[in-house]
């Protein structure tokens, strides 16, 4: 049986450009169904890898073959980054345009490596969103199993989440010689997963992994890297109150924190928290990249109330609009205690609670209670902000 295509909401910019993601996005699908008469060169293609590694001009051998103005797409190019000086002087020559994807950006941050000078712009792929999913999209799905496309469009998704994190480390960790100490990493990994949509102390993650301080920050750089997590500042400006420092880590997909934990039972109370708070963390990120929805965003919580945050605060020219997500069917004053703390920010447009059930309400001091259709229709129509 053929695998449902869902059309994504990433559009091809015109000119050359970087599409990153996590593995199992759907980069290349997206690229042969975008981009049908895109020459493909696939570095996974050991062979073929093997062979621009032996010698570089090859690659440029190939690419004078093709006709001024043809789509070339190189899968995962950070294997050889070299590659890019040829890519440079064929976009100069030849006016090629090049779809340069990879999975992970750490070998093409590296001192030396040529990122086009602006010739290339950089997207990204994010897992599903509900947009793309339509009458398919689950929420209950999307917190148990996550929305990767590898993942989702698997017939035992327990499964391939289990074989997906051992792909992880050996094709991007061990593969690359990213790290010294791989049995360090995988014991890192599953301790790293507790912090999803939590706080980050980097102290207190290295404890708690056997790690030092240092190896940690190095360890969190690479999950940034290879775009499995991201860490989320914290609002600095003073807001009456001095506020923490300390960023908040998310993982891009819930389905991979439970694969990372090994915990695959239905989730607790205490968990679906997380996986809530996460997963609109992630519907706002890929959001922002597909439709520049806001410019900067941050959470807020000052450090002399324990209890008192907001979990999102997007900027965009100078204003702001703050969102609560809260997995609690019903809500209470306990769950608007962040909203109405922030309401004195300069700027303040909109204060949002999203919720997964219920209908939407106004609360006399303006705050918006959504649920999660609401929220979902404001993203997809772009109307979030008032």
């Amino acid at each position: 049986m053929t695998e449902p295509w869902y059309p994504r909401l990433l559009a091809p910019p015109k000119q050359s450009f970087f599409l990153f993601g996590p593995r199992g996005t759907g980069k290349s699908t997206w690229v042969r169904q975008t981009l049908p008469a895109a020459h493909r060169i696939d570095l996974l293609d050991e062979a073929l890898y093997q062979s621009y590694l032996a010698r570089i001009g090859l690659f440029a051998d190939e690419l004078r073959t093709l006709a001024a103005g043809t789509t070339v797409c190189v899968d995962e190019v950070q294997r050889l980054p070299q590659l890019l000086n040829e890519v440079h002087r064929f976009i100069e020559d030849r006016r090629l345009r090049f779809v340069l994807c990879g999975s992970s950006a750490r070998k093409l941050k590296r001192e030396g490596t040529n990122l086009l000078a602006g010739r290339a712009v950089r997207r990204v792929m994010h897992p599903f969103v509900p947009e793309e999913l339509g009458a398919d999209f689950s929420l209950d799905t999307a917190l148990a199993s996550g929305t990767l496309p590898v993942i989702w469009q698997a017939e035992d998704r327990q499964d391939a989440l289990r074989a997906y994190v051992r792909l992880y480390l050996k094709e991007e960790i061990q593969a690359e010689a990213i790290v010294r100490n791989l049995p360090g990493f995988a014991r890192f990994l599953p301790v790293a997963a507790l912090f999803h949509a939590q706080t980050l102390n980097v102290a207190t993650l290295g404890r708690d992994a056997e790690a030092a301080r240092t190896t940690v920050a190095g360890y969190l750089d690479i999950l940034e890297d290879t775009l499995l997590a991201f860490r989320l500042p914290a609002f600095e400006p003073r807001l009456r109150v001095r506020e923490k420092k300390h960023p908040k880590l998310y993982w891009v997909d819930a389905g991979v924190v439970r694969a990372l934990k090994n915990h695959f039972a239905p989730p607790a109370a205490e968990e679906r928290g997380p996986r809530f708070e996460g997963w609109v963390a992630n519907l706002l990120r890929t959001y922002r990249d597909y439709r520049e929805l806001f410019d900067d965003w941050y959470y807020w919580a000052p450090a002399e109330a324990a209890k008192t945050e907001v979990d999102f605060l997007l900027g965009r020219e100078r204003e702001w609009l703050a969102i609560e997500a809260k997995s609690a069917a019903t809500t209470d004053d306990d769950h608007l205690r962040g909203l109405r703390a922030i309401a004195g920010l300069v700027g303040l447009r909109r204060r949002i609670l999203v919720h997964p059930d219920g209908r939407r309400r106004l609360t006399p001091d303006g705050i918006d209670i959504w649920p999660v259709g609401v929220l979902l229709e404001a993203l997809e129509t772009g109307t979030l902000w008032p």
